[in-house]
C-alpha cells in the first residue's frame, strides 16, 4: 500500500465523490479544520485534521506502544521500532480521541511488564490494556494484571508465536471470573474452523481488524455475526489498510463490510486505530485522519457512531460511564 502524496485534499475529491455514490453522506465541510491545524505524527502519514470530530471520551481500542527496553520475544516475527507514549500522545491530538486501549504486541511474547507500565504511565482512568498470557500464566499474575488494568487476554494466530489455538479454551475459562474477554487476531479461515470453539468458550470472544474479512459473503461473516447478535462476539473496526486491494483514499473495498456489521449489530462495535501501524514498512504508513473518517461511511448516523466511540468501549472495558 502506498500512501505517499494522499494529501487530505486528494482524500476530499475521491472519498467524497465514493461516499456519496455509497450513501449521500453529509459530513462539515472541509474549511471548518483549517490546514494549520494539523499535527505530524510519527508513524501516520499526512498532517491534516479529520474530517469527523469525535465525542468526547472516545476511546481508541488498539493501539501498540513499542520500546527497545521491553525484553523481546526469541519467536517474534514483528520488530517495529519504538512508538512511544508521547508519540501516541500526537495522535490523540490530532484524533480528538481521549481514551485509549493499549494492546501487548507480538514482539513481547508473554512478558508483560512493558505492558504493565505503560499502564501506569497512562493512568487508570482513561486507559485499559490486553495482555498476552499462555496456560503457565499463575493466578496471582493474572489478579496483578487486572489490578494494572487489563481487561483482556490476545491470541495473535496469523503471527504465530506465544499463543495457540489450543490454549483458548483453557485461558478463556481461568480469564472469566475476571470479567475479561479474549481478542484473536485470525484469519477468517481460522475464524470459521474454530467456530465451536468461540461459541462454547464463557467469556466475550473480540475479532481485531474487522476479522480478516473483505466481502460480506464470506463464510466467516455468519460464524461472527451469529456470536455477536449473540452478545458474546465483538468486532475491532480496526485495520482497513490490512486487506484492501482499492487502497487510500476511499478504502472503497472496505465499505460494504463495516456497514454490514454496523447494520446487523451496532451495540457489539468497538473502533480502534492500530497505531503504529506495525505491519505497514515506516515509509508506508496509512493516514490516520482518513481511517478515522471511514466511520463515516460505516456508520453515517451520528448516534450509532457515538455509540461505537464511546458506549460499547465503556462496557467492554470498563470505563468510566
Amino acid at each position: 500500500m502506498n500512501t505517499k502524496g494522499i494529501s487530505r485534499r486528494t482524500f476530499l475529491k475521491g472519498a467524497g465523490a465514493a461516499l456519496g455514490v455509497l450513501g449521500g453522506i453529509q459530513v462539515a465541510a472541509r474549511n471548518a479544520w483549517p490546514e494549520s491545524a494539523g499535527v505530524k505524527v510519527p508513524f501516520s502519514a499526512g498532517t491534516e485534521l479529520p474530517r469527523l470530530k469525535v465525542p468526547p471520551n472516545t476511546a481508541d481500542c488498539h493501539h501498540h506502544i513499542y520500546d527497545s527496553r521491553f525484553p523481546i520475544d526469541p519467536s517474534a516475527t514483528l520488530l517495529p521500532p519504538d512508538a512511544s507514549i508521547a508519540d501516541y500522545r500526537l495522535l490523540q491530538k490530532r484524533l480528538g480521541t481521549t481514551r485509549n486501549v493499549v494492546i501487548q504486541p507480538s514482539t513481547y511474547g508473554v512478558n508483560n511488564s512493558g505492558l504493565v507500565s505503560v499502564l501506569k504511565q497512562f493512568g487508570l482512568s482513561t486507559t485499559r490494556g490486553v495482555a498476552v498470557v499462555n496456560t503457565s500464566v499463575s493466578d496471582e499474575e493474572l489478579k496483578n494484571l487486572n489490578a494494572a488494568g487489563v481487561r483482556g487476554i490476545r491470541f495473535n494466530l496469523v503471527q504465530k508465536g506465544a499463543t495457540s489455538m489450543d490454549m483458548v479454551m483453557p485461558l478463556s475459562k481461568r480469564i472469566n471470573p475476571l470479567g475479561w474477554h479474549i481478542q484473536v487476531n485470525a484469519t477468517p479461515e481460522t475464524i470459521r474452523a474454530g467456530a465451536d470453539v468461540w461459541n462454547s468458550i464463557p467469556c466475550p470472544v473480540v475479532f481485531d481488524h474487522i476479522g480478516h474479512l473483505r466481502a460480506v459473503n464470506e463464510p466467516a461473516v455468519n460464524v461472527v455475526l451469529k456470536l455477536m447478535k449473540k452478545g458474546t462476539g465483538w468486532v475491532k473496526l480496526t485495520g482497513a489498510y490490512q486487506e484492501t486491494k482499492v487502497g487510500p483514499p476511499t478504502y472503497s473495498d472496505m465499505i460494504d463490510i463495516g456497514r454490514l456489521f454496523v447494520k446487523e449489530a451496532p451495540q457489539q462495535l468497538v473502533w480502534g486505530t492500530d497505531w503504529p501501524h506495525p505491519t505497514e514498512k515506516v515509509d508506508h504508513k496509512p493516514d490516520d485522519a482518513i481511517l478515522l473518517d471511514l466511520m463515516l461511511a460505516w456508520a453515517p448516523d451520528m448516534s450509532v457512531r457515538n455509540r461505537i466511540f464511546v458506549d460499547n468501549p465503556a462496557r467492554l472495558y470498563g470505563f468510566s460511564k
